[in-house]
């Protein structure tokens, strides 16, 4: 194929000068590791100490990672995009929050992402994370096989309420909802109640996608399994496929409760995983792919299989994915040959999405090569533009 990731002036095209030059500003600082930690540490103390930090932070890390503090913010640079076909998903992004005024709220978030997506052909999805609906303690209880207290069951089945209620309206209004990937201790309760949805809601198309986090060895057979399943019940299976956010923690709590690492050895061995992933669902019927990466080998396989399997660029089942503010190369690139393509675009309350940028920094200094390809097309693009004058 040919390499279509090279073209910068396509992948910066929105870009301003300026903007480009922050971009590479904050992937240098990103690229090193002490600097990212002694930043996050910072941060941290400012917004817990009530510094007024926030507008600063604004200006530098959260405009270039998020779309706004609310979803009308977002809307600038949700058209912007889509004037190169580059679709975007609101994801409310606050994190870590615990209590039922929360999960009330995060509900009504992605309610109202809903109705955007039903009015705007640019937002083709809406998405939430399980925990933003219910506690994390209960997930994880439930998966160990461990029996709720009579108060825990009624918090529960406020989670299920929830869960249901979203997914009613997503059918209602014939909008697919992504359901992000978390820990694995608390995903296998996920899991099963995410595929309980697939039954209820996905009878004629995919309205309800889990998520499948490819660093974990045991994805695969559980993707194959579940397809059977659907085959059986006869509904259809919606995945978001990606490598995952969790590995330092899930390897860290392994080690400390003596059990096996849930994730692969070897990046190589969760490249394969994820390629492998992609081929299944790109040669099985009843499935809908999301295929969240940043890796252009995998994106290039995905190609190279649909094209094999006469899966059309624009099939409402085939959609690409990449975070706002990263991999541009790719979805701008990938849009232009006519592919669906979606930027996770979070937004929130400065201070409550920190969490949700800290992780993003932390996840592209352990990738340096991610990091150092988005700096090689910075320096690229910033290099043509001043040729060009």
């Amino acid at each position: 194929m040919n390499n279509y990731f090279n073209d910068t002036k396509t992948a910066f095209s929105l870009k301003t000068d300026a903007e480009l030059d922050r971009a590479y500003f904050l992937f240098k600082m990103i690229k090193s590791e002490p600097l990212v930690r002694i930043g996050t540490a910072v941060t941290k103390f400012a917004l817990k100490a009530h510094m007024p930090v926030e507008q600063l932070i604004r200006a530098s890390v959260f405009d270039h990672f998020c779309g706004g503090v609310t979803e009308e913010d977002c809307m600038g640079p949700i058209d912007k995009m889509y004037t190169k076909r580059v679709h975007a998903v609101l994801d409310y992004s606050v994190e870590g929050k615990e209590d039922e005024q929360q999960f009330d709220l995060a509900v009504e978030k992605t309610l109202t992402s809903i109705d955007f997506a039903k009015e705007k052909k640019s937002i083709p999805f809406a998405v939430f994370k399980p925990t933003g609906f219910g506690r994390f303690a209960l997930y994880e209880k439930l998966g160990a096989g461990k029996e709720l207290t009579a108060q825990e069951q009624h918090e529960w089945k406020r989670v299920l309420d929830r869960f249901h209620k979203v997914c009613t309206v997503a059918l209602e209004k014939d909008v697919p909802l992504l359901i992000d990937a978390e820990e694995s201790w608390m995903q296998d309760e996920a899991d099963r109640l995410i595929e309980s949805l697939m039954e209820k809601y996905n009878t004629q198309k995919a309205i309800v996608f889990n998520t499948l986090q490819m660093y974990r060895w045991d994805r695969l057979d559980y993707l194959k399994a579940l397809y059977e399943r659907s085959k059986a019940k006869g509904y259809i299976i919606g995945m978001k496929i990606v490598r995952g956010a969790y590995m330092e923690k899930e390897r860290k709590r392994a080690a400390e409760n003596g059990y096996p690492s849930p994730i692969c050895a070897d990046k190589p061995a969760t490249d394969k995983n994820y390629n492998e992933a992609i081929e299944f669902m790109l040669s099985h019927d009843r499935l809908a792919l999301f295929a969240g990466t940043h890796n252009e080998e995998s994106s290039y396989l995905a190609m190279k299989i649909a094209e094999e399997k006469g899966v059309a660029k624009d099939h409402p089942n085939l959609w690409f994915g990449q975070l706002y503010g990263m991999s541009d190369h790719i979805s701008f690139n990938l849009a232009k040959e006519g592919y669906n393509v979606a930027k996770y675009l979070p937004f929130g309350p400065v201070r409550d999405v920190m969490p949700y940028l800290i992780r993003r920094a932390e996840e592209n200094t352990s990738v340096a090569g991610q990091t150092n390809r988005e700096l090689e097309l910075l320096k690229a693009e910033r290099k043509r533009r001043k040729a060009a004058r």
